[in-house]
């Protein structure tokens, strides 16, 4: 019998063979399963089985309890998530973060994906949104941006961020791979200018300090200037990322479109674009995933977003002890938008993985 006619070794025996051939290994395999089922119970125990959940039971019930205190989370979720807006409209804000879920689920599905669907998805979905969060027609009370806060703020935010700077990107790749060279340099020393300064300085540049240099008519309202930079910012590194995918689009493929009498923009946008963007994929999804995770920087320029709106959450009254139990709430809500746009990330790559086959 051959090698190639051997049974293939099951789960168990492979295991054994990894993790238990040796006395030494086998020691180290117990120890160490030994040691994460002890910060498992001690986990479990913390969270589950010693917490307290019930928010009418107050504070002091959580600091005579061994668990953690999700008592805090019953009792300031609103704050956590609406920030400063007022209460009996927090409706609307919950609704502007649904009405963002939907425009993104809807932005992933194949039957969606061309541009003039997605471009209609996304500007209806964004005037929705500001509509909702910003009232004053169709009967809603008029709520400022000084107000909005929580969630809602970071979902806008992010999303503002990535409808202004994507595109930007796109023109700053394609203007740097520009056959003048007064063009293509230039770009180039205005994206690696923005990309050697961190975002913070950037944001508090538009924040406080582009004010005392531009008009009254065209300073605008400071979280719209603050966007603007984000965007900015996002649009100089996602440039690159594009630019990069283009330079792996073999030279011969727009030489051949060139010769069949195609015109710039016809290479651009039916050649060397899309295999551009599949090229860029993974890094595009990264760069998505950053931009989420850094729009809690703007608490540095005085948003209320939903880091800030935590910290407001337990730095008043009695429950300042249970700032651990806010954040680890909070970092779920990142955790299941950034998973979520991570994974479909890898969705795609096995899609465009099987239409190469």
């Amino acid at each position: 019998m051959t090698t190639l006619d051997l049974p293939a070794p099951g789960r168990i025996n492979t295991a054994r063979r990894r993790f238990f051939s040796t006395p030494l290994q086998a020691m180290v395999t117990v120890t160490c399963l030994a040691l994460m089922a002890l910060i498992l119970w001690k986990l479990l125990n913390w969270a589950i089985f010693s917490a307290v959940f019930d928010a009418s039971r107050g504070p002091q019930a959580c600091q005579a309890a061994a668990g953690a205190c999700w008592s805090v989370i019953a009792a300031r979720w609103r704050i956590i998530l609406f920030g400063l807006y007022p209460f009996e409209e927090q409706w609307r804000s919950a609704l502007a973060c649904v009405t963002v879920v939907v425009m993104t689920v809807l932005s992933c599905l194949p039957a969606c994906w061309t541009g003039r669907r997605i471009a209609l998805i996304w500007t209806l979905g964004t005037a929705l949104f500001y509509v909702l969060m910003k009232g004053g027609i169709f009967g809603l009370p008029y709520e400022g941006e000084e107000v909005w806060g929580g969630l809602a703020l970071t979902l806008f935010i992010f999303v503002t961020t990535c409808l202004i700077g994507f595109p930007l990107a796109m023109c700053l790749a394609l203007l740097r791979r520009s056959e003048l060279p007064w063009i293509s340099r230039t770009t180039g020393i205005i994206i690696d200018g923005v990309r050697s300064l961190p975002l913070i300085s950037i944001l508090f540049t538009f924040a406080v300090v582009l004010p005392f240099a531009l008009p009254g008519w065209l300073q605008g309202d400071k979280l719209y200037r603050v966007i603007v930079g984000s965007a900015l910012f996002f649009s100089a590194y996602q440039a690159e990322i594009i630019r990069g995918g283009m330079q792996g689009v073999p030279k011969g493929q727009e030489e051949a479109a060139m010769a069949l009498g195609l015109n710039y923009w016809q290479r651009i946008s039916r050649i060397v674009m899309p295999q551009a963007m599949r090229n860029a994929l993974p890094a595009t999804i990264n760069q998505f995933v950053i931009s989420f995770k850094e729009t809690s920087l703007v608490v540095i320029v005085g948003f209320f977003e939903v880091l800030a709106s935590g910290n407001a959450a337990y730095g008043t009254g009695d429950w300042r002890f249970a700032y651990v139990e806010v954040y680890v709430f909070i970092a779920l809500i990142y955790f299941v938008f950034v998973f979520s746009l991570s994974r479909y990330g890898a969705y795609l790559e096995r899609r465009m993985a099987i239409g190469e086959r």
